[in-house]
């Protein structure tokens, strides 16, 4: 399934989880500008994962969970190198899931 077979709200997010695929993810990635590494995968996918499970992850937990997955110090700089629009904003809008409703990074 492509992105442009899907129902997507006026900012761009899908409006159902479901049709998620990384057909379009690669899709979201290329209207972000971000030419993805394994790191932007590896973000994505755990966003997806807290998000579907209930549980919107924040910068912080983003920060202390790709750190653990990659065996090293993640900076607020190094996200935000990765996701200029926000890593969680940026990392829900490409994983397919709705858009956030928190305010602030913390």
């Amino acid at each position: 399934m492509a992105l442009d077979s899907v129902e997507r709200t006026e900012n761009g997010y899908l409006v159902n989880a479901t049709d998620w695929n990384e057909e379009i993810a690669v899709e979201l990635f290329a209207e972000e500008g971000i030419e993805p590494t394994q790191e932007h995968w590896d973000t994505v996918n755990y966003v997806r994962e807290e998000t579907l499970a209930g549980d919107e992850p924040n910068e912080r937990g983003i920060m202390k969970a790709m750190g653990k997955k990659w065996g090293r110090k993640v900076s607020s700089k190094e996200m935000y190198e990765l996701f200029p629009g926000m890593p969680s904003k940026q990392g829900l809008k490409i994983g397919g899931c709705p858009q956030s409703t928190r305010k602030g990074g913390y």
